[in-house]
């Protein structure tokens, strides 16, 4: 009855009210509208079909029912050109700009100029432009975010050498192309200062993601030379960016002394990013830690980085830059980043950046080049562009050690444009710096220089063959160790600690002992029976740990020098050197004249010595200038191991107060797979969280043996009885000298300590 009684009050209350409302509508319409011209009645003549047809029309030609259409059919075209560039062995980009100079005037507007003109009239044209800008800005947030500075500070040694040498050369060589065809493909209000240094950027850019997608593509992420060249990358895309904004402030201002002031509030604007921004960001994320990512912190974040556009757009360094730097600032906790990139990443990739690759497709006009007089020129420009990034950045890694093979997949990986390149020249098309013609040129070029990377690559691999793998695996390479020493003694306690280093993996690792005696090479007597006196206990300690070695006897007046140029010269990857643990610091005599001399003092003036050294305190290193230019001087990471009375080692204890510490990772893995050790990890800044390489080791340890080892964050109180259960403290230099400021009583009570250096 319910039920009946429910519908029954249903069909009265909407009966009725439908009765009163028609009521009012006809007597509103019969009384009110007299005299009125009423829009939207059929045209006289005009059938109810054509009527339908019009307003139809007019629905889908209106700005937004329009935009809806042109993000359907790019991102249909997009798919389409993606999957045939996944079947040719390219990279979706090669897709992404092919289809925009598809749908642009160099093939639909040529030869379907009405649909063309239909669905990209120049009305329509502001909308996309906006849209993809907003785009941009957001990819660039993310490029930035991808920029670990503290990565780049472990790699850079090297890195910097080979990326700015791919700037510097393909710059030279594009500022001096824009000398002979400055006349013929300028505007006549450019001057030649903006449109050289343009050239120039616009011939060196590197597109960093779309080169760590090929890196990761290819599995070339798993090879050595995998990290340098991601490293080159990314120091090449935060230079080449940097002077970009300089040059877009000359070009803005009209000369160089004007644009000193857009300059000088640019390193402002970079000071305040970093030195307020960057610590307010971090004390937000910090503090919502254990919240996750809210709407509001999203909001914040996001807020600052259109801020930060605007902000470099008002000076006169374009947007972009503001984006870019937003995200290089970002807080480095890797899950922070990970969020906002997933959150922004899909819609900027699937949506707005195919909108970029069309604006640009669309303002290409490739019909320009309709003489082979420019179409000279176009090959000029490519060439002109592949020998310069190509071979300076081969020719710089082959420079700073690097084998022909790595060095020349460098170049070709370095010589990848695709997307930066587009936003360059769209940057110099908007400035007046470019013609038409030579952005259709300078397009071919970036779409050229991207899709011959693959091919490339895989030549390559086809010469060096026979040589060498076709991947070489970083497990594949021998892990080489120097260890120098004064007395038998120390050889003795470096070689233990070695062999913890490479006990399992004796196949793939090398050991060099190093003894060096002062005298002149001239003058060698006796030297047979000395060399034998002091390797025999070294010996006998490496037949006992089962250990291959390789010995090395040298006399020489410069402990220091031999040290260095023996290292270099071998390309060892770890140079361990001793001091024995008399106290926990030293102001003096560390390798006196190289590691463990004090051991020839006698005793009675070393005892004076040493109440010395603790009279005078710490001095905040444990090792002298000597010492500090070994490190600075050789290629590789150095350790000192301070011996308090080490015998064997079971447990292991790491403090981490440090951001620069990523690499101590390396060596826990290390301890942890060639030797049943017990790691207990004390993460006082939470770098587990922070840095995703330090996350692999962290896990690479745990999948040894989850049992031997233990993370602890900065809530957990370390003493000195903790530290007495230890066998070895392992910890970096930069740890150290942090640790030593703030728990100095506790380093007194340490056991033996391992030092590390990057």
């Amino acid at each position: 009855m319910k039920k009946y009684r429910n519908l029954l009050f249903y069909i009265i209350a909407i009966g009725s009210f439908a009765l009163v409302l028609f009521v009012i509508l006809q007597l509103g319409k019969a009384n009110l509208e007299a005299g009125r011209t009423i829009s939207g009645q059929q045209v006289a003549g005009e059938t109810a079909w054509g009527d339908f047809k019009n307003s139809l029309f007019h629905n889908i030609t209106v700005p937004f029912a329009l935009l809806m259409l042109q993000i359907i059919v790019i991102m249909l075209v997009v798919k389409a050109f993606n999957r045939i560039c996944k079947k040719i062995g390219q990279t979706s980009v090669i897709g992404e700009i092919a289809a925009g100079i598809v749908l642009g005037p160099s093939l639909l507007g040529l030869y379907f100029p009405g649909m063309s003109h239909f669905l990209f009239p120049v009305s329509s044209l502001v909308n996309i432009n906006l849209l993809s800008q907003i785009g941009l800005i957001l990819f660039m947030f993310i490029v930035g975010m991808e920029l670990n500075l503290n990565v780049l500070k472990n790699r850079a040694r090297s890195a910097v050498i080979i990326s700015h040498a791919s700037i510097i050369f393909p710059f030279t060589l594009g500022a001096l192309l824009a000398y002979f065809i400055y006349e013929d493909f300028t505007h006549a209000h450019s001057g030649f200062i903006p449109f050289a240094l343009f050239m120039g950027i616009a011939m060196s850019i590197t597109a960093f993601p779309v080169l760590a997608r090929i890196v990761h593509e290819k599995g070339i992420n798993k090879t050595l030379v995998g990290p340098m060249v991601i490293t080159c990358a990314a120091i090449d895309d935060l230079t080449a960016w940097c002077l970009l904004a300089a040059v877009i402030a000359i070009a803005k201002a009209g000369d160089f002394t004007s644009s000193l002031y857009v300059i000088s509030m640019a390193v402002v604007y970079v000071i305040i990013m970093f030195k307020v921004v960057r610590p307010i960001l971090k004390n937000i994320a910090d503090n919502h830690h254990t919240k996750g990512m809210t709407k509001t912190m999203m909001g914040g974040f996001v807020l600052v980085l259109f801020l930060s556009a605007y902000t470099t757009e008002a000076i006169g360094i374009h947007a972009l830059f503001g984006a870019f730097l937003t995200g290089v600032i970002m807080p480095s906790n890797i899950r922070l980043r990970n969020l906002l990139t997933e959150r922004i990443e899909y819609v900027t990739l699937i949506i707005l950046l195919p909108l970029f690759f069309v604006y640009t497709g669309l303002r290409t006009e490739i019909g320009l080049l309709n003489s082979s007089h420019l179409w000279l020129i176009s090959f000029i420009v490519i060439a002109v562009a592949v020998a310069g990034k190509f071979l300076g950045s081969a020719v710089a890694a082959r420079f700073v050690g690097q084998s022909w093979k790595d060095s020349l997949i460098i170049g070709a990986l370095m010589n990848t444009r695709g997307l930066m390149e587009l936003v360059v020249l769209n940057i110099g098309l908007d400035l007046g710096i470019l013609t038409p013609e030579l952005f259709a040129m300078m397009v071919i070029m970036a779409l050229v220089t991207t899709f011959m990377t693959s091919p490339s690559l895989n030549i390559l691999d086809k010469i060096f063959k026979k040589k060498h793998n076709d991947i070489e695996l970083l497990e594949q390479k021998k892990f080489k160790i120097l260890v120098p020493f004064a007395s038998s003694e120390t050889g003795r306690k470096l070689l233990l600690l070695a062999n913890y280093l490479v006990k399992k993996r004796q196949s793939q690792s090398e050991v060099a002992l190093l003894h060096l005696t002062e005298g002149n090479p001239m003058h060698q007597y006796n030297i047979d029976q000395e060399e034998k006196r002091i390797f025999r206990p070294v010996e006998e300690e490496a037949h006992s740990l089962q250990q291959d070695i390789n010995t090395m006897f040298e006399v020489t007046n410069n402990f220091q020098s031999s040290i260095i140029k023996i290292a270099n010269k071998g390309e060892y990857d770890f140079l361990l050197i001793g001091n024995k643990g008399y106290t926990y610091t030293y102001s003096d005599g560390f390798l006196g004249r190289f590691s463990n001399n004090l051991s020839y003092i006698p005793d009675y003036i070393l005892s004076i010595i040493q109440n010395q050294i603790k009279k005078k305190g710490t001095f905040g290193a444990p090792f002298d200038d000597r010492t500090r230019s070994i490190i600075s001087k050789t290629n590789m990471s150095v350790g000192i191991f301070i011996d308090k009375g080490l015998i064997s080692m079971s447990n292991i204890f790491v403090p981490i107060f440090d951001e620069e510490d990523i690499f101590v990772g390396e060596f826990m893995e290390r301890l942890a797979e060639n030797s049943y050790v017990r790691i207990t990890l004390w993460d006082h800044i939470g770098l587990s969280e922070k840095s995703i390489e330090f996350v692999k080791s962290v896990k690479a340890i745990k999948s040894v043996n989850p049992y031997l080892f233990q993370l602890w964050n900065n809530n957990i109180p370390v003493d000195s009885d903790i530290l007495k259960k230890q066998d070895l403290i392992l910890i970096s230099l930069n740890s150290w000298k942090e640790l030593d400021a703030q728990k100095t009583n506790l380093l007194r009570e340490a056991p033996s300590t391992l030092i590390l250096t990057n």
